[in-house]
């Protein structure tokens, strides 16, 4: 079987060349959002962008196309547009056909650019050279963090331990500030927190690999407490050892919050021990299974993390002074649990809302008895499982008009005075959080979690804005601690340019790297108390190798870990510059300093 597709204006233009005659066959596949075909072939199924398209007889060697096009309004903009995972099923015989070629490609640069300041991201706070370099071949590591910071370079290979003196010094500082001051003699690092001496050992690791060190003082403090990334493991399933790689890259860059989004609409990815079906049932998504291969690369992949796995990578982060945030998802983007329970769904709601990846009643119903038992149920193991306790609860794009053809829903409104679905959504994610905090959790949840006549989930809730900086600073204006996650500056799904040979979504924007450091958090001075963060986000809806995450972060992260940590918003020349000196392989291996 020979098969090609490519972009024509608006429509994916697929096709097949069969080796042999093929009747009753169906053409199957992924992509960004639902898709139709134009012509060429009959709409067979679809679940949100998983695509079943039925072909008239194929006879051999002879051509045949199938035209497709997205609906609701998407134009694909580049190759990560096109048929995720295609395969031909025909009888009881299913056919993998070539993917399409995925990942960014990163052209190298010849020669690096010229570097105005220190080899560090994120940039020190201040910096008092006192004059003349010294070569040392490494440190000696005493204490816990610096350990942590010499099994780190270790599992890297990058050069750390060796024999200039450092002293430890402690004193009352800010948690994760340092000060380090190098002299011909010996280093000394003075902090106040665990943090800071991790820190301090991560920018000595990195002054390293750029040559001799500069003798003088850092002095260095972030900006924000909470300096985050997030990876959706829901639509791909990432193996351990890049999680933990991911972690590495992010103590590398002095990043400190891993947000771990494993529960989406397409799977349930931790295993618990109260509701065994969630892994047993979504680990796996493709043929024979319960939903089919959405945003997959095969005819049938996927995983779970066990409970001994995610404590090891806890564990992991620990070290590396990054706190792990779970989240599960309520009340939308809950397909999964909905076909597993479909005793969340009132029988009697009729009602044809869809979500905007095209899937119908993917909401748990809050009028429900059996959504209660199994949210609790998640949230009883999840918060045992994470010693962070900040649990975030989801909430994000619920379909319009969702819940109002709900029967028991209504009455549940007429109940307690609701109006309308934010109405709705705020009382649930109001009486969700407080179950939260009865397991000793804080709140978190998206920027949604604010709408409703009730004022929204509150509890002390961390609220995450992401379609924008305008949802969160009126988050803040109503009394909220803020994490702000623009998709327009942090979402590093987003393709870089628009090149069509280039790889990613482009629904918020064209994200390259001046656009990471391209706006300010705290536009309002008044709401700098509330605006306690800055975080990137990966969502996968189109990788299906671990190997593709690698250049998509690569060199955006950096971006997101400067404005999370310095006070003033970087130069883009030094951002440029830096990027030069930091590379990632496709095992999320890294290598600091020019080439």
């Amino acid at each position: 079987m020979h098969y090609d597709c490519h972009i024509a204006g608006d429509l994916l233009v697929c096709t097949l060349t069969p080796d042999r005659p093929l009747l009753g066959a169906v053409f199957c596949f992924s992509g960004m959002a639902p898709l139709a075909p134009v012509e060429g072939g009959r709409l067979q199924y679809a679940l949100g962008s998983f695509t079943e398209v039925a072909l008239p007889e194929l006879e051999a060697g002879q051509p045949h196309v199938v035209t497709l096009k997205y609906t609701g309004g998407y134009i694909p903009s580049n190759r990560a547009w096109m048929p995720l995972g295609p395969y031909l099923r025909h009888g009881a015989h299913i056919t993998p056909l070539p993917a399409t070629p995925a990942g960014r490609k990163v052209p190298p640069r010849a020669d690096p650019r010229p570097l105005n300041g220190l080899p560090l991201v994120p940039q020190p706070s201040h910096w008092s050279p006192s004059g003349g370099e010294i070569a040392v071949d490494g440190f000696e590591v005493g204490g816990d963090a610096m350990g942590a910071v010499a099994a780190l370079a270790d599992r890297q290979g990058l050069a750390f331990a060796g024999g200039h003196p450092v002293k430890i010094v402690m004193a009352e500082m800010p948690n994760d500030a340092y000060r380090i001051e190098i002299a011909r003699d010996g280093v000394t690092v003075t902090a106040g927190s665990y943090g800071g001496q991790f820190y301090a050992g991560i920018t000595l690791l990195t002054l390293l690999q750029n040559g001799p060190l500069p003798c003088g003082e850092i002095t260095d403090a972030p900006r924000f407490g909470w300096r985050g990334q997030q990876l959706d493991t829901a639509r791909h399933f990432y193996e351990p050892s890049s999680i933990t790689a991911l972690l590495d890259l992010m103590a590398l860059l002095k990043l400190n919050r891993f947000h771990w989004h494993f529960a989406d609409d397409e799977a349930f990815r931790i295993a618990l021990d109260s509701l065994p079906e969630l892994t047993q049932q979504t680990a796996l998504r493709g043929e024979g299974q319960v939903l089919p291969a959405l945003f997959a690369g095969t005819p049938c992949e996927g995983g779970f993390y066990a409970k001994e796995t995610v404590k090891e990578i806890i564990a992991h982060a620990a070290a590396l002074n990054i706190e792990v945030m779970p989240e599960i998802e309520t009340p939308a983007h809950a397909l999964a649990l909905t076909e597993i329970f479909p005793e969340t769904r009132d029988p009697g709601d009729n009602g044809d809302e869809k979500s905007v990846q095209g899937y119908a009643r993917n909401a748990l119903n809050p009028a429900m008895p059996k959504t209660w038992e199994v949210c609790e149920a998640i949230i009883d193991e999840i918060s045992a499982l994470f010693p962070f306790n900040h649990l975030h609860l989801g909430c994000d794009e619920l379909p319009e008009h969702t819940w109002m053809s709900s029967p028991r829903a209504r009455a549940l409104m007429e109940e307690h005075g609701l109006k309308t679905t934010q109405d709705l959504q705020g009382w649930t994610m109001e009486k969700l959080g407080a179950y939260a905090v009865s397991k000793g959790q804080r709140p978190a949840a998206w920027e949604e979690a604010a709408q409703g006549a009730n004022g929204g989930i509150g509890h002390n809730a961390i609220l995450f804005s992401w379609t924008g900086l305008g949802p969160g600073l009126d988050a803040a204006r109503a009394g909220y601690d803020v994490v702000m996650t623009p998709a327009q500056h942090a979402y590093l799904d987003m393709a870089h340019t628009s090149d069509p040979d280039d790889w990613g979504a482009s629904w918020a924007a064209f994200v390259d790297l001046p656009a990471t450091i391209a706006w300010d958090p705290v536009p309002d001075s008044a709401l700098a108390d509330n605006v306690i963060g800055v975080q990137g986000a990966f969502w996968s809806e189109f990788t299906t190798q671990d190997s593709q995450m690698w250049p998509m972060l690569m060199p955006r992260i950096l971006g997101v870990a400067m404005m999370a940590w310095q006070s003033e918003r970087p130069a883009l020349e030094t951002l440029e510059a830096l990027s030069d000196r930091y590379h990632v392989d496709d095992t999320g291996r890294v290598a600091i300093g020019v080439a």
